[in-house]
């Protein structure tokens, strides 16, 4: 027989659906995770992570600036990313260990459209844990011990968020027979974590010199540039995907809010990067700060044409029945948090008290999508659902 047969595209295989290498096992009748859970274990599952650390950040900064709440709003916000750092670390053993134990079903997890983009989750919560650590730990630590946590976790989130980025992006440029059916919005990921990256850096500014803040200040608009940018891409694709094809399944539902996220952090990001740089813009520091909350207020307004479009496409899977359960529906709350957090701040730099009202009630949004969300990933641990695909 020929050894020149054809190795099938991916298109083919992705509707073939998953091998018996990475199939899910069968779920025991009496609940509980499945034997060979470990091989099967999600790259997506640092969403959750990334949920609950911003929903902390936005109780921590106690939208609607009430005076009697502050005490309150600070112990949420610090119990919530308490919590996400405990799941940080729970998560963390399986998901290191999959890849010593099974990397063949890591690897092919990598090259697939919608479980290969899920491993940004990972840099992209550390980054977001960096952002959570810096925004409640002077309560808890001292704020040099907080630099530190922060320095190291932001130094770790950024290289492997560029590196990871190149490979998201290298996969998909070189794995032959992709079809514009398979563009989902999981592919904001890897954009949204380089999106993140000037966070953690500008609450470094005030512990390093002048040359070395610099620097920061460079690595943060470079992040944010290339998360911007491979989101506009993405986002024509998704666009042409979703105008030329039948909507996704239901499963894929909830990515649609995912482009929230490079939306709400990339205006986060720009009106955070003009105050932390204006020491160092001189005269030009009162107009690059106006030019970028005019700009970050651009975006938003974009966000709020997104949130209303995922709005509207939820109502229609959700009258057409239940969209599942899994990691999947943790991409409801960090799109959602950021966005919050976002209109927060420009609510406070336009002095615009209806748009700081506006934050409140995306919060309470927000704490309803993490509680039902949270809800569900228990049952689907409990039943065995969460280690199926």
């Amino acid at each position: 027989m020929s050894n020149l047969a054809t190795k099938p595209t991916r298109r083919q295989r992705v509707a073939a659906g998953p091998g018996p290498e990475t199939a899910p096992r069968p779920v025991p009748p009496q609940g509980g995770p499945p034997v060979g859970y470990l091989r099967g274990f999600h790259p997506g599952w640092f969403g959750a992570v990334m949920g609950t650390a911003i929903v902390g950040v936005a109780a921590y900064l106690n939208p609607g600036s009430y005076a009697s709440l502050t005490h309150t709003a600070h112990g949420v916000g610090l119990s919530f990313v308490l919590l996400a750092w405990a799941l940080a670390l729970v998560i963390a053993v399986p998901y290191l260990a999959r890849f010593s134990r099974h990397p063949d079903a890591a690897l092919a997890d990598l090259h697939h459209p919608v479980a290969g983009p899920l491993y940004a989750t990972l840099p992209a919560a550390v980054l977001v844990l960096a952002t959570a650590t810096a925004t409640v730990g002077g309560s808890l630590l001292p704020a040099g011990t907080v630099a530190l946590a922060v320095a190291v976790l932001a130094a770790a989130g950024t290289l492997v968020t560029f590196v990871g980025s190149v490979v998201f992006t290298y996969v998909l440029f070189t794995d032959d027979g992709l079809s514009a059916d398979a563009v989902n919005g999981g592919w904001f990921i890897p954009p949204v974590a380089n999106i993140i990256v000037p966070l953690p850096l500008l609450t470094l500014l005030p512990h390093v010199s002048v040359p070395s803040a610099r620097l920061l200040l460079l690595a943060g608009y470079a992040g944010l540039g290339t998360g911007l940018l491979l989101f506009v891409l993405v986002a024509a694709a998704l666009f042409s995907r979703l105008v030329h094809h039948p909507l996704p399944p239901p499963a894929l539902a909830p990515s649609l809010w995912i482009g929230l996220g490079p939306i709400g952090v990339g205006s986060l990001a720009l009106v955070r990067l003009a105050a932390g740089g204006a020491p160092y813009w001189g005269e030009a520091a009162g107009a690059v700060q106006t030019l970028s909350v005019i700009a970050a207020t651009a975006l938003w307004g974009f966000g709020l044409w997104w949130l209303a479009t995922a709005a509207a496409l939820l109502a229609r899977y959700l009258r057409r029945g239940p969209l599942g359960s899994g990691v999947g529906l943790w991409a409801f709350t960090f799109p959602l948090g950021a966005y919050t957090v976002a209109t927060l701040e420009l609510a406070r730099s336009w002095g615009a008290r209806p748009l700081e009202l506006g934050a409140i009630a995306l919060l309470v949004v927000l704490a309803a999508f993490w509680c039902a969300v949270s809800a569900s990933t228990l049952v689907a641990v409990r039943n065995g659902r969460a280690w199926q695909r």
